[in-house]
């Protein structure tokens, strides 16, 4: 029995892609994988409560099914055998998917989503459905942080993130409308990666804002996040995000070395003096350490506008899409929903639409700035998690979202009370690739100089 559990521990301690390629040389069965996570999870999630639907045979009749596959020959995919867990407003057939609201209690949808399609098709073992706030908006869920069940992981993708900074999972799939995969991935010290808008098909997910809405994931690597999301992204008409363009090879060019060392602009925002003063002090290192890659840009004072021009958007999509939640009890929705579809119910069409335009205004911008940088280097939230009573503030996702670029957060800060405290990186749209190879560099920038210190002490 005592082999048995440091076999598993082996096992939940692989990355993504260490364990997709044991299963694919057979030194791991897909069923043991499983086997282990599902352990992991029982040993951890009666703290940390990150999934919302749980089935174990459901898991390993998957991976029974995927050894087989291998068995017999057949050719297999970049995550065969690698469990993913999946956030609830995600349809899976064969699981519930209840959108972290009573009023969808016991809804069990027959078909996967688009994404969930893709990444059965390449390997995936769904492992299970992970909590989300109400409707994925503010309201928290169950989950707690696993680095101090005292405070918040983040919404909405707070199992996600949960599950995998607790190694319960080594990927999750979650969602961002305004910060729900940057902030919980800073909250709890894990890669979360929200691609450029239209990477990933949203059919078959809960829609709350046509124009907003983005899946993401999140794993502990930056090479993981891309393997996922090379399995996540693909083209789908039912989509109209989607353009009809080939793939991105993001592991790929992940991987490669950048031709030239990459050049930062450090953007504070507006929103700087919000920060905490550790995050300040965080990021005063950080740039100290990048020296002559970086420099301090401050955005045009017209970018100021991106909350509120967002907020528009938001909530009157909101009163569109969840207004059926609302007429049908609005007393099962918590205070905060009921208030956002009724102020998105008197927005005016005029300023919906002028909204919109602001999206290619900003990008237009972006872009230019994007050519002198190879990435824009900001917070990813205000500091370290807050208390479990909130899922803190998307401030500093906001205007990332509503432009509709690729941003990455990373776990290179510790707040003072040993908190993970994210680092953001932010691309140019349709870039994606780029954005994680450069993301990449600043990790291994960082990880050789940490060594050279401490060989320097020894």
């Amino acid at each position: 029995m005592a082999k048995k559990k440091n076999a598993d521990a082996g096992v939940v301690g692989l990355s993504a892609l260490e364990l997709a390629e044991a299963i694919a040389k057979g030194s791991v069965r897909a069923v043991e994988a499983t086997e282990a996570f599902l352990d992991h999870i029982g040993e951890q999630d009666t703290r940390i409560q990150a999934w919302a639907h749980l089935d174990p045979e459901f898991a390993l009749a998957q991976a029974k099914a995927l050894d087989r596959h291998r068995e017999k020959g057949h050719p297999l995919g970049p995550l065969h055998g690698v469990p993913v867990g999946i956030k609830d407003i995600v349809d899976v057939a064969g699981l519930p998917c209840e959108n972290g609201t009573p009023l969808d209690a016991g809804r069990r949808p027959r078909k996967d989503a688009a994404v969930v399609t893709r990444l059965r098709e390449a390997g995936a073992i769904i492992l299970g459905k992970t909590v989300t706030t109400e409707l994925a908006v503010f309201h928290p869920g169950k989950t707690r942080n696993p680095h101090d069940t005292s405070r918040t992981p983040g919404g909405s993708s707070s199992g996600s993130a949960a599950a995998v900074a607790a190694g319960m999972a080594p990927l999750s799939v979650g969602s961002q409308t305004n910060g729900s995969v940057i902030r919980p991935a800073a909250y709890c010290g894990v890669v979360g990666f929200k691609p450029s808008q239209g990477v990933v098909s949203r059919r078959g997910v809960i829609t709350q804002s046509p124009t907003l809405d983005t899946l993401g994931g999140f794993a502990r690597t930056v090479e993981d996040v891309a393997l996922l999301h090379d399995a996540m992204a693909g083209y789908d008409e039912e989509d109209r995000a989607m353009r009809l363009v080939a793939r991105p090879q993001l592991l790929e060019t992940a991987r490669s070395k950048p031709p030239v060392q990459p050049d930062f602009a450090f953007v504070r925002s507006p929103f700087w003096e919000d920060t905490e003063p550790d995050l300040r002090q965080g990021f005063e290192e950080l740039v100290a350490e990048l020296g002559p890659r970086v420099e301090q840009v401050d955005l045009p004072e017209v970018f100021g506008k991106a909350i509120d021009l967002h907020s528009t958007i938001h909530l009157a999509d909101i009163a569109k899409n969840y207004g059926r939640y609302y007429d049908k009890d609005r007393e099962q929705l918590s205070p905060r929903l009921r208030e956002m579809v009724e102020e998105g119910r008197r927005i005016l069409a005029m300023d919906y639409v002028s909204a919109h335009d602001w999206i290619e205004i900003y990008n237009a911008a972006l872009d230019q700035l994007l050519d002198q940088y190879d990435a824009l280097i900001t917070p990813a939230t205000t500091g370290q998690a807050l208390g479990i009573e909130t899922t803190g503030k998307p401030t500093f996702c906001t205007l990332w979202t509503f432009c509709g670029v690729p941003a990455v957060s990373l776990p290179l800060l510790v707040g003072a009370e040993g908190l993970p405290i994210g680092v953001q990186l932010i691309g140019k749209r349709g870039r994606d690739g780029r954005l994680l190879r450069t993301a990449r560099w600043l990790v291994e920038r960082l990880r050789d100089e940490s060594d050279n210190q401490e060989q320097g002490r020894g």
